[in-house]
């Protein structure tokens, strides 16, 4: 992928993630407006990624990173809802790249990260089942169209399965696609 079909690629999320926001003003569907407005600033993390840590990510990684925050968003216009696989794969794809970060983090330092992967991705995916809960029961009793919706301890644990996917995927594949990442600086 060379630096102008990355560039046409993050502007085509960006103006991606605009129209979920104006799809969900017009529906008044707080949960859109408010996941497309923090799914833009997540595409700028790769960028800041890159500035703040001195690391070079590959283009592909870029758009890999962006296109998590764009399937977050149009979720939530419907396919969370209609289509079975969506919140599946949203997590796999999320929980790979938080398992990506650890994964890359680990070998910098030296540390195996197989247990590190693993814990965080486990961890943080519990957390994010408990806020995801917190808020909707927050805003249903409020009355408020809650941002985030939980959809029962079925669906609690199909999502921290999938989060374990993505880790264990990141721990099969992390030397090969992160290999650049990982090698001390």
């Amino acid at each position: 992928m060379n630096a102008s079909t990355e560039c046409r690629t993050k502007r085509g999320i960006r103006y991606a993630l605009f129209a979920v926001f104006v799809v969900g003003l017009r529906r008044r569907d707080a949960g859109a407006v408010a996941n497309a407005a923090v799914a833009t600033i997540g595409t700028f993390l790769p960028d800041l990624a890159e500035r703040a840590y001195d690391i070079e990510l590959r283009p592909w990684q870029r758009v890999y990173i962006r296109s998590a925050m764009l399937t977050h968003a149009i979720g939530m216009l419907g396919p969370y809802d209609d289509i079975r696989w969506w919140d599946h794969l949203t997590h796999m794809h999320s929980s790979s790249i938080l398992g990506g970060v650890v994964f890359a983090i680990s070998r910098r330092r030296g540390r195996d990260p197989r247990p590190r992967v693993v814990a965080v991705v486990v961890c943080l995916g519990l957390l994010w089942e408990l806020v995801e809960y917190a808020v909707h029961t927050a805003g249903n009793r409020l009355g408020f169209e809650p941002v985030l919706v939980s959809y029962g301890t079925k669906d609690t644990v199909l999502d921290l399965v999938f989060d374990l996917i993505g880790a264990l995927l990141v721990l099969a594949f992390g030397d090969r696609v992160l290999g650049d990442l990982a090698a001390d600086a």
